[in-house]
Formats: structure tokens, sequence, C-alpha cells
């Protein structure tokens, strides 16, 4: 009869044999949530973090993301440690050195997404203009190819078309935007 091994029995092996490595390349306050406890993705994620690192990609950021993302800082993006996968996406850019970006829990980000903070000034290229904070709000979807621009807002349930380039904020959320620049193209109806 064969025995059965349970996935919090792997997970639990798995933090302990790459969990105090881990440590040394992330901070512990990454290393948990959905992806560790269960499924065993995060550890998946851990390791070729570590392999990343090793090699000189991203190794400035705090958590496991893929080698082709972006982030200019890791201590001004904040998020939901259960929605590590967001940056798994290859290709997203995370423009925040001067200005913070928050993603809501459960939001997804399609490969090839740029948030921007602050874009460079017309009268001098050498110069940005002043920096503002992204809000995505909870269960947003942003599309593959978008790009989100600086002080954007976006209300919960807020679900961005690919290749869309969002300029304004759409605060009251449960809608459908697309296009260049984003419009609203459909509002979404949540029966609670």
């Amino acid at each position: 009869m064969k025995k059965i091994i349970y996935l919090p029995v792997i997970n639990k092996l798995l933090k302990i044999m790459i969990g105090s490595v881990a440590s040394f390349f992330f901070n512990k306050k990454y290393l948990r949530g959905r992806y560790f406890e269960e499924k065993m993705m995060g550890w998946y994620w851990v390791l070729l973090g570590i392999r990343n690192k090793i090699f000189g990609f991203n190794r400035n950021i705090e958590f496991p993301c893929d080698t082709s993302v972006r982030i200019h800082r890791s201590d001004k993006i904040h998020f939901d440690v259960n929605d590590l996968h967001i940056f798994q996406s290859p290709g997203c850019y995370y423009n925040n050195f001067a200005a913070d970006i928050y993603i809501g829990k459960g939001s997804y980000i399609a490969p090839n997404v740029g948030i921007i903070t602050a874009n460079h000034s017309v009268e001098n290229l050498d110069l940005h203009e002043e920096a503002k904070d992204v809000v995505l709000g909870r269960k947003c979807w942003i599309g593959m190819n978008s790009v989100i621009l600086p002080g954007v807002i976006l209300g919960d349930n807020t679900i961005v078309g690919a290749g869309s380039v969002v300029t304004k904020s759409f605060v009251e959320g449960n809608v459908i935007i697309a296009g260049n620049p984003a419009r609203i193209i459909k509002e979404i109806r949540r029966d609670n």
C-alpha cells in the first residue's frame, strides 16, 4: 500500500530545506501566503529568484520575481503577499523611483504592462515631472501591453483592456476600460 504525502507536508519540508537560504536573498514577509501554504509555486519562484540574483538579475528586489520584470524600488511597491503572482508576468515595468505603487488584493497584471509614476519633462528630457502615486483597487485586471500613467487611481474590479493607455483615474470601479486614452466601454454589475 502506497503512502500519500499531502501538500502541507511537502510545503513544510520545502520551507525547512529552502526557507533558511531564501531568507538570505528575500525579505521573510514575502515568503508566506497562498503560493507557499496552499501551493508549491512560491518555492519554485524562490529557487528561480535565487538563481537570478546569483547571476545579477533583480538583486535589489525584496521578493521573487521574473528576470524580465523591472522594478525601480521594491520598498515603494505595496501588495498583498498572496498576490506574488503579479511579479511573475514577464516584461512588466514598474517605474516607482520617486512615488509609490499600490496594488489591491486579488489583482492580476498580464505580461508587458507598464505602471509609471513619473514622466520626463517635455521642456527638458533630462528632468522628470513631479512623481505621483498609482493606486490599483482590489481585484483589478490589467491586460497585456497596457500602460498606466502617473497619478491614476483605479477603483475595485476595474478591468483594463489589452494595449490600453490609462491617462486618468476611474475611481468608481466595476468597469471595463480600454483604448488610448482609456475610456469606459462597459460597466460591470456585481451581485452581492
